[in-house]
């Protein structure tokens, strides 16, 4: 059986999240500004638009994580507010989450469930780092790629 302690850890490891949604949401928006550079006057860059392409995708997968994660940061943080209660709501937790249609296994511990979400928290991280990559590459790359003429 998880304690106060251990749901407020949890919750406060996933609350990290948020900040790597917000770097996330730069490099996005980034990403955006780019791509839609030509329709706001400026230059294109030949092999800009795959760029673009990719640090959106990524973002957008990363925002999904985010979401998720952010979700049970919060479901942690109201359980760790009432921990003896944890039982009677970890029970009406898994009966909401049959109402939505979402897969519940009534039999998890909270050990389980904490694995579950900093694994979801880690996702969101590589979604990051992968975007950051794809950056840094553009960044690197882009002096010898603005080069090549494609078709």
């Amino acid at each position: 059986m998880a304690n106060e302690m251990q749901l407020q850890l949890v919750a406060g490891l996933l609350r990290r999240g948020k900040a790597l949604d917000r770097l996330s949401g730069a490099l996005t928006l980034l990403a955006l500004v780019i791509g839609l550079g030509p329709l706001l006057g400026f230059m294109a860059l030949s092999t800009g638009a795959a760029v673009c392409i990719a640090l959106l995708l990524c973002g957008l997968i990363q925002k999904y994580y985010a979401l998720r994660v952010a979700l049970d940061a919060e479901l942690f943080a109201a359980l760790a507010a009432a921990p003896e209660q944890l039982e009677r709501r970890t029970t009406e937790l898994d009966q909401a989450l049959l109402g939505l249609g979402r897969k519940a296994e009534p039999g998890r511990s909270w050990e389980q469930r904490s694995q579950g979400a900093l694994r979801l928290l880690r996702l969101q991280a590589l979604w990051l780092a992968l975007q950051l990559l794809v950056a840094l590459a553009a960044i690197v790359l882009m002096p010898w790629l603005s080069h090549i003429r494609f078709g």
